[in-house]
C-alpha cells in the first residue's frame, strides 16, 4: 500500500510524561502538586503605613491650600487699599486726571478779558456768580494793587494751620508748597488755562509741577453734579467757591451766612457739573469789568490779619 495514505499525524504524537524527574526532588514535586493557599483573614487590622502617607499628602494639600489662599486674600486687600488711597473719592467724577492735563496741555482760547456777574438765588440761597472770560490763573502770597489793570478778580483759595502750614497740596510756579491729598478737589493752572476736579491722585499736581504751573487742593463741593453726604464745616458763615459749568470757570459767593450743605446744594441746582471750596469768607477783593472798572468784592471791615497776609495764598485771574 502506498504511503501516500498515512496519517501525516501519525509520526508527531505528543506524549504527556507524568513520572517525576529524576533530578526533581520528590518533596519539591509535592509542594508542585500541593499547592499552599493563604485565606486572609478579617480579625487581621490592616496596614497603618499606607494610611499614614495618605494623612501626610492631604495636610500638605491643606498647607497649600491655605498659603494660596491667604496669598489671594493679602493681595486683594493690599489692591483694595491701593485703589482707596489713591482713585476711590466716595463719588462720581465728571473728569479725569487724564482729561484735566489734556485740556491743560491745549492752546488758551482768545477772548476779551472781562468778569460778567449774575446774581440769583436758588430756594433761600442768593449767589453772586462771576463768570471769568478770557483770564489766566497764578497763585501769590502777595496781594494784588487795586491799581494793577492786570488783575480783574482775586481771593484768597487754601487753608492753613496754626503753624503756617498748608492743608492741601500746593505748587507756585513749579516749587512745591505743601504735598497732601487729604482735600480731593483741585485747581491747575498752567500756559494760560484754569481747571477744576476731584482726584485723590496726584498725577494733575505732577504734571503742574514739571510745567511750571500751580495747584491747590481743596473741598469737594460738587462733583458730577453730585453733592457730597457729609460735610465738616457746619457754621452758617459767607462762602465761596470756585465753579464749572461746560468748560466755563465761575467764581462764587454767598451773598449770606449759609451752611456748607446749603451753598454747595445751590450750586449744584443752578447746574455747576463741578465746584470746589474756596476760604475767605467775606474777605475784601475786587474784580474788573471788559471797561477795566473796578468793582468791590466782600466786606472791607474783614480784612485779613497781616499774619493771615503772610500765610494765606491768593488766586489772582489776570488778563493772559
Amino acid at each position: 500500500m502506498s504511503n501516500d495514505n498515512r496519517n501525516p499525524f501519525e509520526n508527531n504524537i505528543n506524549v504527556i510524561d507524568l513520572t517525576p524527574a529524576r533530578n526533581v526532588d520528590t518533596k519539591d514535586q509535592r509542594e508542585m502538586e500541593n499547592p499552599v493557599i493563604i485565606i486572609e483573614n478579617d480579625d487581621v487590622e490592616p496596614a497603618a503605613e499606607p494610611q499614614r502617607k495618605a494623612w501626610k499628602v492631604t495636610t500638605r494639600a491643606i498647607v497649600i491650600a491655605v498659603a494660596i489662599a491667604m496669598f489671594i486674600a493679602v493681595g486683594i486687600y493690599a489692591g483694595w487699599r491701593y485703589y482707596h488711597h489713591h482713585y476711590y473719592v466716595g463719588m462720581p467724577v465728571s473728569c479725569s486726571p487724564s482729561e484735566n492735563i489734556a485740556k491743560l496741555e491745549r492752546t488758551a482760547p482768545k477772548a476779551t478779558p472781562e468778569v460778567i456777574l449774575t446774581q440769583d438765588s436758588i430756594g433761600n440761597v442768593a449767589l453772586n456768580m462771576y463768570q471769568l472770560c478770557g483770564l489766566k490763573a497764578e497763585l501769590s502770597y502777595d496781594e494784588p494793587d487795586s491799581l494793577d489793570t492786570s488783575v480783574y478778580l482775586y481771593s484768597r483759595c487754601a487753608d492753613y494751620d496754626k503753624q503756617g502750614y498748608i492743608l492741601g497740596s500746593m505748587i507756585i510756579d513749579g516749587k512745591e508748597i505743601s504735598d497732601d491729598n487729604s482735600r480731593l478737589g483741585y485747581c491747575a493752572m498752567l500756559g494760560g488755562n484754569t481747571v477744576i476736579g476731584i482726584a485723590r491722585n496726584e498725577a494733575v499736581r505732577d504734571y503742574v509741577e514739571e510745567q511750571k504751573g500751580s495747584f491747590f487742593r481743596q473741598f469737594i463741593l460738587v462733583s458730577d453734579g453730585e453733592i457730597p453726604r457729609v460735610f465738616h464745616l457746619h457754621k452758617k458763615v459767607e462762602r465761596r467757591a470756585l465753579a464749572r459749568m461746560d468748560d466755563q470757570i465761575y467764581y462764587i459767593e454767598s451773598r449770606h451766612a449759609e451752611t456748607m450743605w446749603d451753598f454747595a446744594d445751590a450750586i449744584r441746582k443752578y447746574g455747576f457739573i463741578d465746584a470746589i471750596y474756596i476760604t475767605g469768607g467775606d474777605q475784601p477783593s475786587y474784580y474788573r469789568t471788559a471797561d477795566g472798572e473796578r468793582h468791590q468784592i466782600g466786606n472791607p471791615a474783614n480784612a485779613p490779619s497781616d499774619r493771615n497776609r503772610k500765610f494765606a495764598p491768593y488766586i489772582v485771574f489776570k488778563k493772559r
